[in-house]
């Protein structure tokens, strides 16, 4: 019978702290705020996190995501061309076409140079541009976009369309899942990330007349602002307002953090400076787990073995309001017993660790070896056991 298996796990002594403390506050104007550690999985901060709301181009990340895994898995080269449609053209230049890359109609241009329009610029046009060179059409392309999303749990999200252009509320998402998508791109994609996303300003296209390169400035308002920031996407239109979803890392701790509905590009840049700032300042995360450490065991059912020792999949901490004082505990929670075959690195554990006022936080653990099937000798003395009551 599969039943949930707790075990209680006692912590390395290193976890002592001062007097208990209250979380630590956080007021803002934006009508949605979401703020998670990526570092420990606990989420900082939630207001109107499941609310669904249009993002503006903050809907270019799930392009830009789709393209990433796309390149990862040899399915899309950045050296390859794409040529701008006139149709596509005519209908995203000029002021009525909002924020644009400066493409030209019948231009080559290289999917490593879109990418750079939409994350840096973000070009309506080169948006589009490249939903047409990879999926031949924008519909297909952002029926990929929604196949992706509902990969990935964004249970509250829809695509209508790949630039986040109002369109009747067909388009919409919801804090945590930006949050979400932002954390799979840093996860998935590191070196595409690091290539695109912090990059300061891009040039792309002439001025008409002085045939002048344009250069256009990031408009991402934590770099050069925030120590560590490298990402992500801002976006603004009149029914949004103005939005952004940004990271950064400091000392190896990185947080993801969404606002939307500011009522200004002033405000937009405030606003994320003060939030990330409170997230790294306000809050302290201490290491609990070395990669692949050994923490416990789980039972196996039908397997060579009868247990399959548990490790972090990755360097796993716990956060904490500052100067919050109360120990905390941590149990492994499962559903069991598993059954076998298990492959090595298969998540089948979660850590669930508990601190003082903060939701629970659960990190992954995952089988520290392989189990096979049991050979029929092995399958019978199993059922032996089971029948006798026999430990």
């Amino acid at each position: 019978m599969i039943r949930k298996a707790v075990t209680s796990v006692a912590l390395l002594s290193t976890f002592a702290y001062p007097a208990v403390a209250a979380a630590p506050p956080f007021d803002t104007p934006a009508t949605v705020a979401y703020m998670v550690d990526l570092s420990s999985g606990a989420v900082l901060y939630a207001k109107n996190a499941d609310v669904q709301m249009p993002p503006a181009s903050m809907a270019k990340m799930m392009a830009v995501h789709v393209a990433f895994d796309l390149i990862k898995r040899g399915e899309l080269s950045p050296d390859k061309m794409c040529t701008v449609r006139p149709e596509t053209w005519q209908q995203w230049h000029g002021p009525q076409a909002g924020s644009t890359m400066f493409l030209s109609p019948g231009e080559q241009v290289s999917v490593r140079n879109l990418l750079h329009g939409i994350v840096t610029l973000s070009g309506n046009d080169a948006t589009v541009v490249l939903s047409e060179c990879i999926s031949g059409t924008e519909a297909a392309f952002v029926a990929l976009m929604n196949r992706q999303a509902a990969q990935m749990g964004l249970r509250g999200s829809h695509w209508g369309n790949p630039i986040g252009w109002p369109d009747n509320g067909a388009t919409h998402v919801t804090a945590r899942d930006l949050a979400t998508l932002a954390a799979a791109t840093i996860r998935d994609y590191p070196q595409l990330y690091r290539e695109y996303y912090a990059v300061p300003n891009f040039t792309w296209g002439r001025t008409m007349g002085s045939n002048q390169a344009i250069t256009q400035e990031n408009r991402n308002p934590l770099l050069g602002r925030v120590a560590g920031a490298d990402g992500l996407k801002t976006g603004h239109t009149e029914e949004a307002g103005y939005g952004f979803t940004g990271s950064a890392e400091q000392n190896g701790r990185r947080i993801v953090m969404v606002l939307a509905g500011l009522s200004s590009f002033n405000q937009r840049i405030s606003e994320s400076v003060r939030f990330m700032d409170w997230g790294f300042r306000a809050w302290q995360s201490r290491p609990l787990l070395r990669q692949g450490q050994h923490i416990g065991n789980a039972t196996v059912q039908g397997g060579s073995a009868s247990e399959v020792g548990l490790v972090a999949p990755r360097a796993i901490a716990v956060t904490y309001p500052a100067g919050l004082g109360q120990g905390l505990s941590a149990r492994i929670v499962y559903q069991g017993p598993i059954r076998a075959p298990i492959a090595q690195g298969q998540h089948i554990a979660d850590l669930v660790v508990t601190t003082a006022d903060m939701p629970p936080q659960t990190m992954p653990l995952v089988a520290e070896q392989a189990v096979g099937e049991a050979g029929f000798f092995g399958r019978m003395w199993a059922g032996l056991k089971a029948l006798f009551g026999l430990a």
